[in-house]
């Protein structure tokens, strides 16, 4: 747009740019156009997931078919991180694991976002196990060995989780078990022992690698969630925990009321505001609503909010597991930036979606 309609709709671009140069005549409001593209590329290709999930996922045999393939891959991917894990981390092939060597993240670089989609692949592996113990009922299917191996996968998954040492991840992990608990034991009262023995044998997986293998101290540590780890690097010149980028996001967000800084532009928008003589820098604010409201502003976050309006006013909506994937929105949104990770929009749009009434 035109560099004087830019001071209407983001002054702080514009007092930026025209101190930059006096030839600027056009400029975006984004302050990092590029990536801000690639994100709408990005959030049209999770509204075309929506139409392919409704249109392939509708059936309750469908559904088993994505957990059991989430279970696998769950599986596959916590074997192969606790593995690397164990053998101190090395560099595998094109695999960086040098950020987290006291942690697993196997093919992922950051711990939070390998923790958390191991939950999806552990929310799916038990799904399909209540799904197995309804068909023994119902159709006298017993699939013995195929339960065998899903409360295999069961396990490497709650491992990998635990030892990804996430704080996010494993109060995750917690609530998960709290509410898979509360609805076996008070809300269905269901007597299916093999399913709540499988709960409890996670519980003791946790109790007993954490408090064994890794000392009792971290059984309780890994849930501070707002311990002041140092996101950032830390230099001479800049020593930021999470909780200051977060103000920092905060303080930021009067600059940008209506329109925002555009999407994927908090890298930008930091480098401009700290003296980084080191190239250190904060990709995200650590706070995914915080950085939301900065990237889109009033205005698009009221747009965005309107378009899913109709989902939470749905009441089919509000499934068991969309409880349990609601309560690690509120918590992500909070404290982390695994929202702006496409694979774990992706996993909250494959669970949300087909998690609804379905026909047999």
């Amino acid at each position: 747009m035109p560099i004087e309609y830019l001071q209407i709709f983001s002054s702080f671009k514009y007092d930026y740019v025209t101190k930059l140069s006096d030839d600027i005549f056009f400029s975006s409001i984004s302050l990092q156009p590029s990536n801000s593209y690639f994100q709408i590329l990005n959030f049209t290709s999770l509204l075309i997931l929506i139409f392919i999930l409704n249109m392939i996922f509708y059936t309750k045999r469908h559904k088993e078919r994505i957990y059991l393939f989430l279970s696998i891959i769950g599986f596959l991917c916590s074997l192969f991180a606790v593995v690397i894990y164990l053998n101190g981390n090395p560099d595998f092939l094109i695999f960086q694991n040098s950020y987290y060597k006291n942690s697993s993240t196997g093919f992922f670089i950051n711990r939070t976002v390998f923790a958390i989609f191991l939950l999806f692949c552990l929310i799916a592996s038990l799904e399909f196990l209540k799904g197995l113990d309804r068909k023994k009922v119902i159709r006298n299917q017993d699939n013995f060995f195929l339960k065998i191996y899903v409360r295999l996968f069961i396990i490497f998954i709650t491992l990998g989780v635990i030892t990804s040492f996430s704080r996010i991840g494993n109060f995750l992990l917690l609530i998960t078990i709290i509410f898979y608990l509360i609805n076996e034991l008070f809300i269905i009262k269901s007597n299916n022992k093999s399913f709540r023995n499988i709960i409890l044998l996670i519980i003791f997986f946790d109790i007993l690698i954490l408090g064994i293998y890794f000392g009792s101290s971290q059984l309780f540590d890994r849930f501070y969630l707002l311990k002041d780890d140092l996101i950032t690097t830390t230099s001479s010149e800049l020593n930021l925990s999470r909780v200051e980028i977060i103000k920092f996001s905060l303080s930021e967000l009067s600059n940008f009321k209506f329109f925002g800084y555009g999407t994927g532009s908090f890298k930008t928008l930091f480098m401009i505001n700290f003296d980084n003589p080191n190239y250190f820098y904060a990709n995200h604010s650590h706070s995914d609503i915080i950085e939301f409201i900065g990237e889109f502003g009033f205005i698009g976050l009221t747009l965005l909010i309107a378009s899913l309006i109709k989902f939470f006013l749905n009441k089919e909506s509000y499934t068991f597991i969309n409880l349990i994937l609601m309560s690690y929105l509120i918590i992500i949104l909070s404290f982390d930036f695994a929202l702006h990770i496409p694979l774990i929009q992706i996993s909250f749009i494959i669970f949300f979606t087909i998690n609804k009434n379905y026909s047999v």
